[in-house]
Order: structure tokens, then sequence, then C-alpha cells
């Protein structure tokens, strides 16, 4: 069970969602970071054995939850501060008659954010786990008496048996940038996106289900629905990189991909008192 798994964190550090029947999510309130999402009592992320777990830096692995900003920030960290600040529990987790378990986490401005980012928001991350599926929703609400702008992303890192028997499908035709070629525009031409070397594209106004399919032992597939998130990231470090993070395994880009539904490549300007909604639901077809 992922309690047991992650028995060593203090109280009051997690939080653990479990159906009961082999379906479970466990929660690092460190940037509202997912860590565990079993479904039928297979885990289907990726979190590093090096991550540090310190509260200061982000944890390497699971779903990160990066705002208000993607990528390299001259205001403050890269990819934001969602990801490194304690959230809230608004609603511990709390089992329907379903069966379905929904917990609430929350982060609002205070001075050191202000001091990054100078204006007043509200958070609010919503979790609920089902049989087959985990869905998150996530809201953003101007609290404040100007508009504010910002990009968001669910920093997703799959587990997969093998890399080189992972593809992602459903990209096909879309624009995208290559990070590693200082954002050179181009079009994805293949029915199913895999990867044999380091890899950091940006997928434009993808559809809102796509697939990440991965052989080996054990075999996953799993469907990647979307609102209001219309870019897709694919990341893999490869070898080379993955030596150069001391808080990622050496060998661990053979056993993960980060499928990462965003709103990144147009920023959201939101209104005073207005707010933005947004989801990803993954869902086990196997």
């Amino acid at each position: 069970m992922a309690h047991q798994e992650y028995s060593h964190f203090p109280n009051g550090d997690v939080i653990f969602l479990d159906r009961g029947d082999g379906s479970s999510a466990l929660v690092h309130l460190f940037g509202a970071t997912l860590l565990s999402w079993k479904c039928k009592g297979q885990e289907n992320l990726f979190v590093s054995s090096t991550s540090k777990f310190d509260k200061k830096k982000a944890i390497r692995g699971g779903v990160p939850v990066v705002f208000p900003n993607f990528g390299p920030w001259p205001l403050g960290p890269q990819h934001g501060f969602a990801r490194i600040k304690p959230w809230t529990v608004s609603i511990p987790p709390t089992k329907g008659q379903d069966g379905n378990v929904l917990t609430v986490l929350s982060l609002e401005d205070d001075e050191e954010t202000r001091n990054m980012w100078d204006y007043k928001f509200k958070l609010v991350y919503t979790l609920e786990l089902k049989e087959d599926s985990l869905v998150s929703s996530f809201s953003v609400h101007n609290t404040d008496s100007k508009s504010l702008g910002f990009t968001c992303l669910m920093h997703t890192y799959f587990r997969v048996a093998d890399i080189t028997s992972t593809a992602v499908s459903g990209l096909k035709g879309l624009a995208f940038t290559d990070k590693l070629k200082d954002g050179k525009q181009e079009r994805e031409t293949r029915d199913e996106v895999t990867i044999d070397r380091n890899y950091d594209r940006v997928y434009k106004n993808a559809p809102k289900t796509i697939q990440i399919v991965s052989g080996g032992n054990p075999s996953r597939k799993i469907e990647l629905i979307t609102f209001n998130l219309p870019d897709i990231v694919v990341w893999n470090p490869w070898e080379e990189k993955a030596k150069e993070m001391g808080d990622f395994d050496d060998l661990g880009y053979k056993e993960m991909i980060c499928v990462e539904a965003g709103k990144v490549d147009e920023p959201v300007t939101l209104p005073a008192g207005q707010h933005y909604e947004c989801s990803q639901t993954f869902k086990s077809l196997l």
C-alpha cells in the first residue's frame, strides 16, 4: 500500500486517498505534489529515489504543480513557486457513497509570493480518486483588484516498465517547440511519439484525449483527458542529463516519461475577481 511505502514521512506531510479496492493516491502537501496513483494495485507514477524531500527543492517526480510560470522565470524560481510552497488541506480525504475519495487543497498569496509576484490569488486543487481513474481539477482565483497573467502545468512523471517500448499517441499533426533546439518550431509527423534520446518538446493545441502506452512488465495503457490545458509537454532527460541531476536516479530515465498537460504557450490573462478552471484525468485502460 502506498501509505506503507511512504510511512517515513512525518505526520501532516502527506495525505492518503484509498478506495479499498487497490486504487489509491498519496499527496505531499509540499507543492501539492501527487506522489502515487495506484489503480488495481499498480503504481503509475514515477518518483526519483534520490528526490530530496527537504521542503526546499521541488520533489522530483509524481505530479508537481507549476504556477504562475512554466520554465525559467526572471521573478523567481523555475516553474514558479506553487511546487515549493506548503499547501493547506481545505477538505480532508472523504469517501462518498459511490466509493470515490475526494480531497481539496489550497494555496493563497503571502508575503513571500507577493515579493516575487505582486498579486493576490487563491489556488484550489481538487483530487477525486475513482475505481479506474484520478481527476485533478485546478482553479486559479484572482482575488486582487487588478488583472494577472500566468501559465500553469501539471508536471506528470508517468512510470513505465521500459521507455524503449513506450509511446504517446494523439500528437500527430501538432506544431511543437523543441526546447533542445533553441525553441525551433516543427510539426509532429508520427502516429506514435517514441523516445530514444534527451527529449523536451511542447506540443500546442493538443486534442483533449491522448494515450500513453507502455510495454514491458507490467504493461500500461493510460488515457490522459484534459480540460482547458491545451498544451502537452513530453520530456525525458535520457542518460547523460539524468546523471547530471543530483535528485534523479542515473538509470531512472529508463522507467519514466513526462507527459505534462498545461496552459503554457499562451499565458492566461485573468481579470480581477475572475477565476480560471482546468483539469486533467488519468484513466487506466488495462
